[in-house]
């Protein structure tokens, strides 16, 4: 397989046509090695349009749709990033490049190893992996301008929404199968909250976010 022609078709023949038309998040795709996150096993589907099986039976999203989350978010790199569902480090890595900071949660220990050890070979300094539940634990380390759900949930958490700063903004893909929409929140002045519907898709459930997604590989 020729490597940088399957990338170039991943960017040009999957992400740009679903509006990702955003010249940094493109030009990012393109330098931080996917294949380097994905399993060996599955390392010659890592540019094909569709998640990849992870451990214990979790998966990496899709790119465009990690692609789209990505540009929608607007990352600035003054900006502190938190993460829930690390998975294979992929996004935590991208997220890396365009934020001062991340904080990337990931329930399964196995999991946070790999990533771990996926961001080191990468050489992304200025993310952490640490082995929480995201749906359940209080992060002292808040308010975060962005937050980033790396996977399904039936609700977004109102706890996790508080820990966004004012105008900072969370993205998720939120449902129940057959139905999941990806979603924009942004913190308004006064504690509120402003959601905009980005796009229609379907996205295995995160841990501890609501009854299992009936997604299979």
């Amino acid at each position: 397989m020729n490597i940088e022609q399957a990338r170039f078709n991943m960017i040009e023949q999957q992400i740009r046509p679903w509006d990702v038309l955003d010249s940094s998040v493109l030009s990012l795709l393109a330098v931080v090695r996917r294949e380097e996150f994905v399993p060996s096993a599955y390392r010659a589907m890592a540019f094909t349009d569709m998640e990849l099986p992870l451990a214990e039976g979790q998966f990496m999203l899709s790119p465009k749709v990690e692609a789209r989350l990505l540009q929608e978010l607007a990352v600035h790199k003054h900006e502190r990033v938190l993460e829930v569902g690390t998975g294979s480090g992929f996004m935590a890595a991208l997220l890396g490049h365009k934020a001062r900071e991340v904080l990337s949660l990931e329930i399964r220990p196995a999991l946070a190893l790999q990533a771990r050890i996926n961001l080191q070979r990468a050489a992304v300094v200025n993310v952490e992996v640490r082995e929480a539940d995201g749906s359940r634990a209080t992060v002292t380390d808040g308010p975060f301008d962005v937050i980033a759900l790396s996977g399904s949930v039936a609700e977004i958490p109102r706890g996790l929404l508080d820990q966004l700063k004012v105008g900072g903004r969370l993205a998720a893909i939120v449902g129940r199968d057959p139905v999941m929409r990806a979603v924009l929140v942004t913190r308004t002045e006064g504690g509120g909250f402003h959601s905009v519907e980005l796009f229609d898709t379907l996205a295995p459930r995160l841990d501890g976010f609501g009854e299992p997604s009936s997604f299979r590989f």
